[in-house]
């Protein structure tokens, strides 16, 4: 075999350090390049972690057992040889920035996974990486240091649930410095000052919050194919809105994050919601800053109390499912009635008229209703089975408005009807049924009373105590109100004008632990009609106008930007596959009943897309009797372009 100069640069020599020059023949494999490179550098070091770099074809040479023939390496490939594991920094979903080893060899997806084993958040497929927006204003670098937390000294573990000591990983308690980190890690921050929320980029429409979806990162390309440097800076955030076992007690940082993201996503008004819902969020946010900051964070508790406890929960798990056959008998014997009369209202149909009152009855999955009740032993107007269906409240205690907002799956896309409840009662039994329907469980069902129960204590909350004003601190010297809600409210109140409306409603939770205030102000987050929306900006196939497609845990949707308007909705369980034609960058979709949709993006690439569906597809498939061992060929299958096939 003929032997050939390669010439190979080494980062470790210095960025003026000329290549080194190999003489090679095209059978030596890449391990034997990588043997005689270390054997004439003559440096005593550990070079496990360094792998080569071929820059013309922007790819790694990781698998060493391939020749140089194989690879398709000549004389003029430009090779480097440099280590896997490089500094990036990390903006957190709290603002915090944060410097660490990250994977720059691997897809993305794995390179989470190692960041997330290093901040101990569990189920690290719900987030991602994207470039940030880039700052505007430079004027005032002089004076301030952004503060980084450095956790580059930390080694990247390989256990799954590493072990706690003082309540947090091994790892974070070597010293104060990680100490400290892991503290801004699992505690809030507190309530930033509102002159730093005005300066933050606020998206105005619905396309601007479509940008910020084009900068997601390649999950099945590592971080140097897509031109991430060392010390770049990247964002870190929950990208797919299906939150799966969210368990207080070993999520504490996972549980922090995601309610700084959800709490800045409402500061920023990336997600809209009322003003009795704004004011409730700034009561909660409040509770919480106040709770954080006084009591001292315990998380710790014994080992062996917590083995006997996950003991108990699988024995639990196992329990449920040996007992369900009997519960079902049981179930369809005594099925709880729930009948009244309630307004309907369809506002797709083309009339002025208002609401219409009906007689309802629910069964099953259904809701059946009757012009009156007397007319309820025939046959009814019409009868819609709510399994699949979307529940969404739209409730205003102060007003006396209780309306449920039903979507239900139709072929040509979703109805809507809206139900009218007279009071809080009727409405908390209603929504309960509804709720449970849309999963296919019955009134029968064991979750029902507890539903019910949950519903209540959310509208006891939104409720505003008149009567307990003498006992009120009427004002409250440490509550800086704007910084607890949106600028628009800045401007529309006065910051005396909106202290006592937060502290009315801060009294309703002023009980509340500091977990359960969190996992209130998720819940109340996730019950917004716009929660886990995902917008593009795409142009559907045979039309001449841009609009926007929204994309949810469950469905997507098709937005009028003339209107501003859902004009369509289609759900991921109605899908039988899609495709993705790479040449001319199109998304075709088809659903039951002979429904196709195609379209090009416009303001993302379409590999985004196609990720978000696959995603939320592969979110769909967790299930707790499976291994907590996370399925990572299914999630690239599902989500990989044609570079993973």
């Amino acid at each position: 075999m003929a032997v050939w100069d390669l010439s190979v640069t080494v980062e470790d020599l210095g960025a003026d350090a000329p290549p080194l020059t190999l003489s090679v023949t095209s059978d030596l494999h890449i391990g034997g390049v990588i043997l005689k490179l270390v054997e004439k550098m003559q440096m005593q070091r550990d070079w496990s972690d360094h792998a080569l770099w071929w820059e013309q074809k922007q790819q790694w040479l990781l698998r060493t057992s391939w020749t140089l023939e194989k690879c398709g390496i000549h004389a003029d490939a430009r090779l480097l040889f440099m280590t896997q594991h490089k500094p990036l920094r990390l903006g957190l979903p709290n603002g915090a920035t944060l410097r660490l080893r990250a994977c720059f060899s691997s897809p993305v997806f794995h390179t989470i996974m190692g960041i997330c084993q290093v901040l101990n958040i569990r189920h690290p497929e719900e987030l991602s990486l994207l470039r940030p927006v880039e700052e505007k204003k430079k004027k005032k670098d002089k004076n301030s240091v952004e503060e980084i937390y450095d956790l580059t000294e930390v080694p990247l573990t390989s256990v799954s649930r590493p072990c706690l000591y003082n309540g947090m990983p091994a790892h974070f308690a070597d010293s104060p410095q990680t100490e400290a980190v892991y503290k801004m890690l699992s505690i809030s921050l507190p309530p930033p000052n509102p002159e730093a929320v005005a300066k933050l980029y606020r998206p105005a429409s619905v396309v601007d919050k479509a940008h910020i979806n084009s900068r997601w990162l390649d999950s099945s390309r590592s971080l140097m194919q897509q031109g991430v440097q060392e010390n770049d800076r990247l964002w870190l955030r929950f990208k797919y809105f299906a939150f799966y076992d969210m368990e207080p007690k070993y999520d504490a940082v996972r549980l922090t994050q995601l309610y700084e993201q959800a709490r800045w996503a409402v500061l920023l008004e990336d997600i809209d919601c009322t003003e009795e819902e704004m004011m409730l969020f700034g009561a909660l946010q409040y509770h919480i800053s106040k709770v954080s900051q006084s009591e001292p964070q315990t998380l710790s508790s014994s080992a062996a109390m917590e083995d006997l406890e996950s003991a108990l929960l699988s024995l639990e798990v196992k329990m449920e499912g040996d007992s369900s056959s009997a519960s079902e008998m049981l179930e369809n014997m005594t099925a709880p009635e729930l009948s009244d009369y309630l307004k309907l209202f369809r506002p797709k149909r083309l009339t002025l008229k208002g609401y219409k009152q009906y007689w309802f009855k629910f069964q099953d999955t259904s809701i059946s209703y009757f012009k009156s009740k007397e007319e309820s032993i025939g046959e009814p107007i019409q009868q819609i089975n709510l399994k699949g269906c979307e529940v969404a409240p739209d409730v205003n205690v102060t007003g006396q408005k209780f309306l449920i907002r039903l979507l239900i799956p139709a072929p040509e896309g979703m109805n809507e009807v809206y139900l009218r409840c007279e009071n809080e009662q009727q409405y908390a039994q209603w929504m309960a049924a509804c709720r449970l329907a849309s999963k296919g469980k019955s009134l029968a069902d064991s979750t029902f009373q507890n539903e019910i129960q949950s519903i209540r204590s959310f509208l006891a909350m939104q409720k505003t105590n008149s009567g307990s004003h003498g006992n009120a601190p009427a004002t409250d010297d440490s509550i800086n109100t704007h910084s607890l809600v949106s600028p628009r409210y800045h401007k529309k109140y006065k910051a005396k004008q909106l202290t006592p409306r937060i502290l009315e409603a801060y009294q309703n939770l002023a009980q509340l632990s500091l977990t359960d205030a969190l996992m209130r102000f998720l819940q109340i987050w996730q019950a917004l009609p716009d929660f886990g929306m995902s917008y593009v900006v795409v142009r559907f196939k045979g039309s001449r106008k841009d609009e926007v497609l929204g994309i949810a845990p469950n469905r997507l949707i098709r937005i009028d930007l003339g209107v501003g308007d859902v004009v369509k909705t289609w759900r991921y369980n109605n899908m039988r596959q899609w495709n993705v034609n790479w040449d001319i960058r199109q998304v075709a979709i088809e659903f039951d009943g002979n429904v196709n949709i195609a379209f090009s993006c416009v303001t993302a690439d379409c590999k985004i897309v196609h990720e978000f569906i696959g995603g939320y597809i592969f979110m769909s498939t967790r299930s707790r009797d499976k291994s907590d061992t996370l399925n990572e060929e299914l999630f690239h299958k599902l989500t990989g372009g044609h570079e993973a096939l």
